[in-house]
């Protein structure tokens, strides 16, 4: 049985398409030399081709002799990264006008991203730019992610040169540390540690999603699992006090479009080694669902459909009771606390008091669908949901919706869901 601890953890297994951050440095001031932009776009170009080709002499010739050994560090840990494609795009820069020495700082790249090179500069011209890196992973992305970074220039007698480059918003798993890598046969895992028992987890997951939902999804999962918590807020661009104690989120990739199969589903290895066997699967089961829902969940889906369907799914072939499943839900109920609507999606906030029943409550509004009108009536309700989006107020507009594939409308699915939990776990005398 998942211990209490466990069934928070369960519980708050990731937040349907949390889309990162998409941070942008501050606009740089530029001055307008036509020359210096394609010189630094050319150099972008080729920094890019060294390190798809992972070829270390012409990565080198494009860098300041100080920034050598960063960029030795930064091979190292794309090593054994199947990178199908990675490009540089210079979105914005301060230029020096000729003879003078001007820079203009484009922020500050982020704690986790590369290390920089010495403190004290070279002499010569130097140019802080805004750069968005699009890199495509084998196998798994079919749209490229994108990510915003700082990239500084110095000009010295051989030319300009790449000096630094550091986040500028979400980092890279490599800006953390050397990526390890794990090839499953229906996934892809990215880690900093262990890789190779998720990569099971994760193939598990996908014939488990697939039963249910169907085959109109990419049928893989890509997993990114850092070291830390403080490494896991890094890579979504979040506070880390905000999801202490989330065991993975799904993250749709920045750049692409809402029906592209690039979501990544990032892992807390904290929370996560807290967790049974058993509770690894679920999680990873429940971030698979959202990953093969991802095109029929919409801004206005509610989250008790979207995370209890994920639940839902994550627990179907494991054998739980209710009770195992929804424990603190179960003890409310038995105390005589029966809800009286379903939960908001504000109940689902990260670090929330009332998050495990907000997930318990949801997967058992989602299990009475399955239960009394069949599964496919669930997976068709989802859709709808996304599909038809609200006309006149979200109630209005479920309650029509309920009405035509459940046949009955949003108060009298909340009376029988109610009902239904009063049958699940009774009430303490």
């Amino acid at each position: 049985m998942v211990s209490r601890r466990g069934a928070l953890l369960l519980a708050a297994g990731g937040f349907a398409l949390l889309s990162p951050p998409a941070t942008r440095p501050p606009a740089p001031r530029v001055v307008p030399t036509p020359s210096l932009r394609p010189r630094l776009e050319a150099l972008l170009a080729a920094r890019a081709d060294a390190l798809l080709r992972r070829d270390e002499a012409a990565l080198l010739a494009g860098v300041t002799p100080a920034a050598a050994a960063e960029a030795r560090t930064l091979l190292e840990r794309l090593a054994e990264v199947p990178l199908a494609e990675l490009t540089y795009r210079l979105t914005g820069y301060g230029e020096p006008s000729a003879g003078t020495a001007i820079e203009a700082s484009a922020g500050e790249a982020s704690a986790g991203s590369v290390p920089g090179p010495s403190a004290v500069p070279p002499p010569g011209l130097r140019v802080t730019a805004a750069v968005e890196l699009r890199y495509r992973l084998t196998g798994v992305d079919a749209y490229p992610a994108v990510l915003t970074r700082t990239v500084e220039f110095a000009e010295a007698g051989q030319g300009w040169r790449v000096a630094s480059e550091g986040a500028a918003g979400p980092v890279a798993l490599w800006d953390l540390g050397a990526v390890k890598v794990a090839k499953g046969a229906r996934s892809l895992v990215l880690g900093l540690g262990e890789v190779a028992p998720a990569a099971g987890l994760a193939d598990a997951a996908v014939p488990a999603v697939s039963e249910l939902w169907g085959q109109e999804w990419a049928g893989r999962l890509l997993l990114e699992i850092p070291s830390s918590e403080a490494q896991f807020a890094q890579l979504l661009g979040v506070r880390a006090a905000d999801y202490q104690g989330i065991a993975a989120v799904t993250t749709a990739a920045t750049g692409a479009p809402e029906h592209a199969a690039a979501d990544r589903v990032v892992v807390n290895p904290e929370a996560y080694a807290e967790l049974t066997e058993l509770g690894r699967h679920v999680v990873t089961t429940h971030e698979a669902t959202h990953v093969a829902t991802r095109a029929a969940t919409k801004a206005w889906t509610p989250l008790w459909l979207s995370e209890g369907a994920a639940d839902y799914t994550a627990y179907r072939r494991t054998g739980r009771t209710p009770r195992q499943i929804a424990p603190e839900l179960a003890h409310d109920v038995q105390a005589g606390k029966l809800p009286a609507a379903l939960p908001a999606d504000a109940d689902f906030t990260a670090g929330g008091a009332g998050i495990a029943q907000a997930y318990e409550q949801g997967w058992a509004a989602c299990r009475l669908i399955a239960d009394r009108y069949g599964e496919p009536a669930l997976t068709s309700f989802y859709r709808a949901v996304g599909a038809a989006g609200p006309t006149g107020g979200r109630d209005p507009w479920l309650d029509g919706l309920l009405r035509s594939h459940l046949g009955l409308g949003l108060d009298a699915f909340v009376a029988a869901w109610r009902a239904e939990l009063t049958t699940m776990f009774g009430r303490a005398t």
